[in-house]
């Protein structure tokens, strides 16, 4: 079904928590139906004067999540519907969803493996869900993640991923913080390819999600690695 033929459902907001300095996490009640790791839903506010903005996000929670679904939102300066969520939602609060949607940037742990997954700044949060999933389905498909971000304070979720990477069979991080540390400067790049694809081994599925520039590059960088580009998806945010 095409997103503009969904309908708008109300959903409330039953939780909020800090992820990062800038994210924060929201988690919704009054939504049915699962969704498949990897798609998104469109919020939309109205304003009392008829006014309304809309803004599409990635799910961070693994499907069938019985805290509910969960979206982890960065507040920006210029963002209509972002400034919102960073500084005037509160709990109780009722919004506008539609969804979920996407068909192509999906993974389910039946689809098996092994999986590449590379995300950079808030674009690992559909990655994520897809970890989550992994998890709940106790299945040990070989992942690997290449997460970039500019510092560590800034990588969401990072403490779970460390922990996944630790506890978890067959998941490996690698975490590049390109403005500090013994990485600062350094971008994902054709080293860095390489070594994921010798570990992970020959990938069933890449996944990459981030800026139109890091997708761009990294997506390159890919095909020059000689990984077939039927098996790359993508998805774009931003300038």
């Amino acid at each position: 079904m095409a997103a503009e033929k969904m309908p708008w459902r109300t959903a409330r907001i039953g939780a909020i928590a800090p992820v990062t300095p800038r994210v924060k996490s929201f988690r919704f009640e009054g939504l049915e139906g699962r969704h498949r790791a990897g798609q998104h839903v469109e919020v939309r506010l109205t304003a009392p004067d008829g006014y309304s903005a809309q803004r599409s996000y990635s799910i961070a929670s693994a499907p069938g999540d019985a805290a509910g679904l969960e979206l982890m939102i960065e507040g920006l300066e210029e963002g209509e519907v972002s400034s919102y969520f960073a500084g005037i939602a509160e709990v109780g609060d009722e919004v506008e969803l539609r969804g979920p949607i996407g068909g192509s940037f999906v993974w389910s742990p039946e689809d098996e493996g092994p999986v590449l997954l590379i995300g950079g700044g808030s674009g690992v949060v559909p990655l994520l869900s897809m970890l989550r999933a992994r998890f709940s389905a106790r299945s040990e498909t070989p992942m690997l993640l290449i997460y970039s971000v500019r510092n560590a304070a800034e990588a969401i979720a990072r403490e779970e991923l460390q922990i996944r990477a630790r506890d978890e069979p067959g998941f490996d991080l690698t975490l590049l913080t390109t403005r500090e540390g013994a990485t600062a400067g350094r971008r994902v790049d054709r080293v860095m390819i390489e070594t994921a694809l010798d570990h992970v081994g020959k990938p069933r599925h890449v996944f990459v999600c981030g800026s139109n520039g890091f997708v761009g590059s990294v997506s390159d960088l890919l095909v020059d690695a000689s990984v077939k580009p039927s098996i790359i998806r993508t998805e774009r945010f931003g300038g």
